[in-house]
């Protein structure tokens, strides 16, 4: 069950870090909190600050002490987080992220269909019915953490991870499902692929989703997965 705290804590993180947490649990409405308070110091651009990093219940502050000091950027967002609400940010349309499911590239299809006792049919139908939401990004650059899959998909990772998994890889870990921005190790299960790029260093933004947007996966076919990644 998530706690929600009183108010949140802030914990130093080394010399130039600052972690405020909201609970002790993934909630919805806990990270539409850290989001808020990510969108706000975003947008002002408070001078010591140097990176922020959303995540399921806190935001982590990298700043410059010689700029900001830890008890000033404690009073900066103590007053950031009494700031009203900046009007109701407007929900973008979902992203859309084909995947072509099973065969080659989805190797753990079966195997997940057959622990839930269904066909690779209905796993992909349950798959793509929901509106995922973006947690947080992490693991590797573009790694999108999704709420919303549905419980009867909930598979555990594998018992030996693979040693290489391709970019673009759709996995499920426990609770969780997600895409491989990068070709990396990793022990999720693998039920597809998309042809999209997550992450791309020749972009003006090289990622793909950001924390705070919702997609829906859209099944295609080998052909259509070719004919994607040709463009």
């Amino acid at each position: 069950m998530t706690v929600f705290y009183d108010s949140p804590r802030f914990l130093p993180c080394g010399d130039t870090g600052l972690s405020v947490e909201f609970s002790d649990g993934i909630d919805r409405l806990v990270n539409d909190r850290v989001q808020r308070l990510f969108r706000h110091l975003r947008a002002k651009s408070f001078p010591g600050i140097a990176d922020l990093n959303p995540t399921y219940r806190s935001l982590f502050i990298q700043y410059r002490p010689w700029e900001c000091s830890f008890e000033n950027l404690v009073l900066l967002v103590e007053k950031a987080l009494e700031a009203p609400a900046e009007g109701q940010v407007r929900q973008a349309a979902p992203v859309r992220i084909p995947v072509c499911y099973g065969g080659v590239y989805g190797p753990d299809m079966d195997e997940v269909a057959a622990f839930h006792g269904m066909s690779p049919d209905q796993v992909v139908r349950l798959h793509t019915a929901p509106e995922y939401y973006v947690y947080m990004i992490g693991f590797t650059p573009g790694f999108p953490y999704l709420g919303g899959l549905d419980e009867r998909l909930f598979t555990p990772r594998k018992k030996e991870p693979r040693k290489w998994v391709s970019a673009g890889s759709v996995g499920i870990a426990d609770r969780q499902t997600g895409i491989y921005s990068i070709d990396s190790p990793g022990g999720w299960q693998l039920i597809g692929k998309t042809p999209l790029k997550l992450f791309d260093r020749q972009r003006p933004d090289p990622f793909l989703l950001s924390p705070g947007d919702c997609l829906q996966f859209i099944p295609i076919t080998e052909d259509e997965f070719e004919s994607y990644s040709h463009h």
